[in-house]
């Protein structure tokens, strides 16, 4: 279909006015079902893999492969030393201007320093992020003014189906009243030899995690 093709050559392109417009012909050709963009319908969400099937074994978050939003494996290995920020994001929720905001300021404070946030977007908790992957998650957090650090695949993070990641990190650290993701933006923070540290609810701001997170970064 042409306008597909327009689409995929602007989404290749590396000026602004080009990102911009892709956004733009994105939303229109979703009205006409252009939604395989990125080799993944909606709905289909990649939980992830891990180079160890039993992530009870694992020994760290480097030990885990991950999905980025366009498919493409990327090892946490690439994030060796540095301090981690993960969250499990969602667009639609009551939380997500809020979370969006803090976590940008971090990102923006310790943006030269050895300190990344990973975000997950994930549609379980009220089907609050209807985003695909790709560039639509782009154009979604570009409008947003969101800078949420690294953001990969749509996974899940509860039941049979969570990623192997998730499943490390809870079993690592649990919650109060079981080690179920509550809801949208869950933290954990993951220090720079890749063990999860501290878990910290929905709620919690991310600007209230500053003085952990400086403390793991030495500062």
């Amino acid at each position: 279909m042409k306008h597909f093709t327009i689409l995929r050559v602007l989404s290749l392109s590396g000026s602004v006015f080009s990102r911009n417009l892709s956004c733009t012909l994105l939303s229109i050709s979703n009205q006409y079902g252009a939604n395989r963009y990125y080799g993944q319908s909606s709905g289909e969400h990649a939980s992830g893999a891990t180079t160890m099937e039993d992530y009870k074994n694992a020994k760290s978050v480097y030990d885990f492969t991950v999905k980025d939003s366009h498919g493409a494996d990327v090892s946490l290995e690439k994030y060796r030393g540095k301090v981690l920020l993960i969250v499990n994001i969602a667009s639609k929720c009551g939380l997500t201007k809020g979370n969006y905001a803090e976590l940008t300021e971090l990102a923006e404070k310790y943006a030269d320093k050895e300190f990344k946030i990973l975000s997950f977007p994930c549609d379980q908790f009220g089907g609050q992020m209807p985003e695909k992957d790709g560039e639509e998650m782009v154009c979604h957090l570009r409008s947003a003014k969101a800078n949420v650090g690294d953001v990969f695949a749509k996974i899940e993070v509860n039941g049979d189906g969570a990623g192997p990641l998730y499943k490390y990190l809870k079993h690592k650290q649990g919650g109060i009243l079981g080690d179920s993701i509550k809801w949208n933006f869950s933290k954990f923070l993951v220090n720079r030899d890749g063990q999860p540290v501290d878990r910290y609810a929905p709620t919690t701001s991310p600007s209230s995690i500053v003085k952990d997170i400086e403390k793991l970064l030495g500062a």
